[in-house]
């Protein structure tokens, strides 16, 4: 960031991975949740010397900028009060004849990170930094394992823990569809173990999950399912009925695969064309796009979380919604070909029966959708659940204001948008009004519930409860689970 894009930043709407602190000689008391903050998100810059009054900002300076950059530096490289090393890009700029220096944080490789103790762990949510519950902290925790699970075998299975007709399936598919493929010449044993399907007389977690069988899945990864519905209006209160179609269970991964594919055959427009020697082809391009998000939805999943990974196909769009978030931030993985798969042994099992790239996460694949389409393609990653929505017809995408932003790229939600253009705020929904009226109907309502009357994720909903009662809109009385929701003031909204 050199000084041109600083003063942009400044003399535009805060930006989600960019916040300003007043500074003279002494390091800002919060200085260390906000390095927390962007470390278990996707990174961003912390400037000292400028303070801010809603959207005007002062550029104040820094009186003593060695001694700073040395206590920050120091601070963040010296493991004393973090519990992982971190390496900031320090930058220095003279505004006005006064010093301001800047501090990129990157997002963290391992985490969570915190600062003395795992209670001080915090997030970034909406251009503020928040202390993460439990339920955020798991997350994190289950995210440093990233890549082990997949490969690690599993206690009590062995090869009759397959579904039979299921690895039968698998292997006779490779050997008509690929018959290229090496491992096609392979006994079972040897096929199993180079794949990765077994190890150690085991089932791998990845064994397991993609040719399991289904009891045997159950009594490893508790509540497993790819859940997919067709909800017959733009949102789920205004859906009548709740719903037209849901997919049955499925044995496993690979059965799913072809249940959730076909289904997704019907929101692709796959036109037959026929050649100059009267030959017909036709072009798959939306449905490859589709595919590859259906891929990256099975392969980059955390099935140890509460959450399950679903698909929803409104009328106006279709959402595929997994949990566990990105390794790294969406724009650097649009920008290069890196890899880092949740589950690599079913990733590597996806890729030899040719169903995904070999390389990247296929953003470009899918984005293949809006050339086909013209119609929007959005990518979010947030600390629990990562987001793809392919729109339909109308091609409007309506968001929370949380949400918004990176329309024109295709890439994630890193901003927000300027409060005075009209077409961003024609499709931005009320989604602290639409809470306020599920409350006012339900007191008691539960919060797998409102994400699903909603359709928000976990983390959104979070984000908005805890915004409306640090504003006085709302409040909890009693238990977690037998205490009420009460409407303070909805005239604030």
């Amino acid at each position: 960031m050199n000084k041109d894009a600083l003063l942009k930043r400044l003399s535009d709407i805060e930006w989600d991975d960019f916040e300003v602190k007043r500074s003279s000689d002494e390091l800002p008391k919060n200085i260390w949740d906000t390095v927390g903050a962007f470390s278990n998100t996707s990174g961003g810059w912390i400037v000292l010397g400028v303070s801010q009054n809603g959207k005007t900002f002062e550029i104040t300076g820094v009186a003593n900028p060695e001694k700073i950059e040395q206590s920050v530096v120091t601070t963040l490289r010296g493991r004393n009060k973090f519990n992982v090393l971190i390496n900031p890009e320090c930058r220095k700029y003279d505004i006005d004849g006064k010093t301001v220096l800047a501090f990129y944080i990157p997002s963290a490789e391992q985490k969570p990170v915190y600062f003395n103790s795992l209670q001080n762990t915090f997030i970034r949510t909406a251009s503020g930094d928040q202390r993460a519950t439990d339920y955020e902290i798991n997350a994190l925790l289950r995210e440093q394992s990233f890549g082990m699970m997949s490969e690690k075998p599993v206690e009590g299975t062995s090869i009759n823990s397959f579904s039979k007709s299921s690895y039968k399936n698998f292997r006779d598919y490779l050997k008509r569809m690929v018959p290229e493929l090496p491992y096609n010449t392979l006994e079972d044993d040897e096929f199993n173990r180079k794949l990765q399907l077994v190890r150690d007389g085991k089932l791998t977690y990845g064994g397991l999950l993609f040719l399991g069988d289904n009891t045997e899945i159950l009594n490893h990864v508790s509540d497993f399912r790819v859940d997919y519905l067709e909800i017959p209006a733009t949102s789920y209160a205004d859906a009548e009925p709740r719903y037209t179609f849901r997919i049955q269970e499925q044995e496993n991964i690979w059965e799913y695969y072809f249940a959730l594919f076909q289904r997704l055959r019907i929101y692709a427009d796959n036109p037959l064309y026929i050649g100059e020697l009267g030959g017909g082809y036709e072009d798959g391009k939306q449905l490859d796009a589709l595919r590859e998000a259906l891929v990256n939805l099975l392969i980059h999943s955390d099935y140890f979380s509460p959450m399950k990974p679903r698909i929803r196909v409104f009328t106006n769009r279709i959402e595929f919604e997994n949990p566990g978030t990105l390794p790294r931030p969406i724009e650097e993985l649009m920008r290069t070909d890196v890899s880092v798969p949740r589950n690599p042994v079913l990733a590597k099992l996806f890729r030899i029966a040719k169903f995904c790239e070999s390389a990247g996460y296929g953003f470009d694949k899918m984005l293949v959708w809006r050339k086909e389409t013209h119609k929007e393609v959005l990518f979010e990653s947030y600390i629990d659940s990562t987001k793809v929505t392919f729109m339909l017809k109308d091609g409007k995408l309506e968001l929370p204001d949380d949400r918004k932003g990176g329309m024109e790229s295709g890439m994630g939600a890193t901003r927000k948008q300027p409060e005075n253009n009209p077409e961003t705020t024609r499709k931005q929904p009320d989604i602290e009004s639409r809470l306020i009226a599920l409350l006012k109907a339900n007191s008691a309502i539960s919060r797998p519930e409102m994400v699903e009357r909603l359709n928000v994720s976990e983390g959104s909903l979070r984000h908005h409860l805890e915004k409306m009662k640090r504003d006085g809109l709302i409040r909890h009385e009693g238990s977690a689970k037998g205490g009420k929701w009460v409407v303070v003031n909805e005239k604030k909204m």
